[in-house]
């Protein structure tokens, strides 16, 4: 990496033997970006058809993926110092003046089952808790996908409840599960 290049500081953890590191998104990194948007499966059930693949370079190139409403982060693996996936956070409002983060995670299949989604979310976390005056952080899931459940609660979320018939996918309606993380819960990390 290059010296030059900003790091997020206290956003890494050590695991085994390397580091799973939070970074700003590259230029480099826009081909992992538009991979995400047009390869069918690569995100598994996440997965909503075929996406603009010019979208990355113009998000980057407006504010490099780091807007007051919603961003994107690389995971990182070190001493790799490979992109493994990206984060993403996004703003919303409960009541009115409630505001809190919805995250999200997207891994390479061949970095998956590592324990490094559950590291990078909990990174992304304490990150958000420490800049942003947001009490809550949620995420989402699908009720198969088992692996990301595990992941939110090492990476300190509760489970809350069933959201019915949130998402589109496969050509039906199907519930979600929603997980949170409030402030004042202990940080795994």
């Amino acid at each position: 990496m290059d010296e030059a290049e900003p790091r997020l500081a206290g956003i890494a953890h050590e695991a085994g033997g390397g580091a799973v590191r939070l970074r700003p998104v590259a230029e480099p990194d826009l081909a992992m970006l538009r991979r995400f948007l047009t390869e069918p499966g690569l995100i598994g059930l996440d997965w909503a058809g075929f996406r603009d693949a010019g979208a990355p370079a113009r998000r980057y190139a407006e504010d490099g993926y780091l807007g007051e409403r919603d961003g994107r982060l690389v995971v990182q693996v070190e001493p790799e110092e490979a992109a493994a996936g990206l984060v993403s956070y996004q703003s919303g409002i409960y009541s009115g003046r409630a505001p809190y983060w919805e995250i999200g995670i997207a891994l390479l299949p061949e970095w998956r089952g590592r324990g490094i989604g559950w590291r990078a979310q909990a990174l992304l976390c304490d990150y958000l808790f420490a800049h942003t005056p947001a009490q809550r952080i949620q995420a989402g899931t699908h009720p198969e996908n088992l692996a990301e459940q595990r992941s939110l609660e090492k990476a300190g979320f509760q489970l809350e409840g069933v959201i019915r018939a949130c998402e589109f996918r496969a050509g039906a309606w199907r519930d979600g599960w929603l997980y949170s993380r409030l402030r004042d819960d202990p940080s795994p990390l």
